[in-house]
């Protein structure tokens, strides 16, 4: 079984138990051979354990919360549980006081009776999309990893569970493609919701502007049920794909999604234009002339490091020696920025917005990859100016979601035996339940 579907049919059937699914992953996180004592901060066995076997017992008595109940998934280190310390990836919070409560997304999940596994590996303070944190390890990309490979990030250890199958999704937050890097780099579906519809209370923020809380998943299906739960909406049930015919998808003209793509990211891109225009889908090239605007407008550091410099000035002042050095550094950008950079930045988003959003209205949805590079080896970020160039390359195709508040998903486009390579689809402002139907489409064009 590798989805929730697929798990929650077993379950209602009596073809499996939470307990089971439970112990399977529990195993997987434990395999020495495995990457599970990278990929999470903290494990919570024995309260997994005993909610699994609660959902059991729910289930035989015909009282199960929902179709769900006792499918194990993790959560990211930055959302609160009650009674533990979040510790955003960082050692700097290790003292804090523990969460009061536990953050609202999260519950949701907890009272459909999903068994929460454990908290995963992150950045520190998810401010990088490489993946790499020097406190806890960074977990290897399933690719490739006798060389050692990125995992993406920030949500690192969220797409290295779900891929090695600890866990059947993985809770991230994306605020410049922390859930849709390490999808794309890890081999899964990576989805980030419109922001405000899921909300970030209980969740230790990067950028409030921009931060999205989203799941890491290894369906479309997967991704929507768990997102809908998120939102506390009522429908839950997998999205119905639309007839691919006749969608239209839209590719911006130009190299600002495309430039600097690597030999294997560019032909797997190419083939996957190509099938999905033979099923029927109308690929049309368009002008989108404000890409070229928006790192302008972020030049003076952007909201990320305005709004994490306002977050953790003081902590950085206090135990600035115990941050990651190249975090902190990314941090204090956010000091130069004056009231004046902030209030223009956020007058050109504005303005930026205004102006996509009739250019992109004719389309289902646009089209670009996910990152320009299959996943670089651990090694060539060691060098500082190789981690802020790799660093750029795969945030720039996500992050424009995030500046221009969409909806965005990464689907796996590679075949069978090839590096890992995300397609990505971005959708309209509060359009994410058409995206999931189109995305639902495309996945099963592309086959598994």
């Amino acid at each position: 079984m590798k989805t929730i579907t697929q798990a929650a049919a077993a379950l209602a059937n009596g073809h499996t138990t939470a307990a089971a699914l439970t112990e399977a992953a529990l195993a997987r996180m434990a395999d020495p051979s495995g990457e599970g004592a990278r990929a999470f901060i903290a494990v919570h066995a024995a309260s997994a354990r005993a909610s699994a076997a609660a959902m059991d017992a729910l289930r035989a008595a015909g009282r199960a919360p929902s179709a769900h109940a006792g499918i194990p998934i993790s959560i990211k280190d930055l959302y609160d549980e009650a009674g533990v310390t979040t510790t955003s990836g960082s050692v700097v919070l290790k003292d804090a006081p523990p969460a009061k409560a536990t953050a609202p997304s999260v519950q949701r999940l907890i009272r459909a009776g999903f068994v929460i596994l454990g908290r995963t590996n992150m950045v520190e303070f998810a401010f990088s999309g490489l993946g790499v944190n020097p406190h806890h390890g960074t977990p290897l990309s399933p690719w490739d990893r006798a060389t050692g490979r990125l995992p993406g990030g920030s949500s690192s250890g969220a797409g290295v569970a779900v891929a090695d199958g600890m866990g059947f999704a993985g809770l991230g937050t994306d605020t410049g493609g922390s859930c849709r890097i390490p999808a794309a780099l890890c081999g899964v579906v990576g989805w980030k919701p419109t922001a405000r519809r899921v909300t970030i209370a209980g969740i230790l923020p990067l950028a409030p502007s921009l931060d999205s809380a989203g799941p890491l998943a290894r369906s479309v299906a997967d991704c929507a049920i768990v997102d809908a739960i998120m939102a506390g909406a009522e429908d839950v049930a997998p999205p119905a794909p639309l007839p691919l015919a006749g969608l239209r998808l839209g590719l911006p003209r130009g190299t600002y999604l495309t430039d600097g793509m690597d030999g294997t990211v560019a032909a797997v891109f190419g083939r996957t234009l190509t099938r999905l225009s033979a099923a029927g889908a109308h690929i049309v090239e368009f002008d989108l002339p404000e890409l070229e605007e928006i790192p302008a407008a972020n030049a003076a550091g952007g909201f990320a490091a305005s709004e994490a410099w306002a977050i953790h000035h003081r902590l950085a002042a206090e135990k600035g020696d115990a941050f990651d050095p190249r975090i902190l550094k990314r941090i204090q950008r956010g000091e130069r920025m004056s009231a004046a950079d902030y209030v223009e930045l956020v007058n050109a988003r504005a303005r930026i917005v205004a102006a996509v959003a009739p250019r992109t209205a004719p389309f289902d949805a646009m089209i670009c990859p996910t990152c320009p590079i299959v996943p670089p080896r651990l090694a060539e970020v060691a060098e500082e100016a190789a981690y802020n160039r790799i660093n750029m390359a795969l945030l720039r195709n996500t992050s424009v979601g995030n500046f221009l508040d969409r909806c965005s998903i990464s689907l796996p486009c590679q075949a069978e035996g090839e590096p890992p390579v995300g397609l990505m689809l971005t959708g309209e402002h509060m359009g994410d339940a058409r995206l999931f139907q189109v995305a639902a489409a495309v996945e099963a064009a592309l086959g598994p």
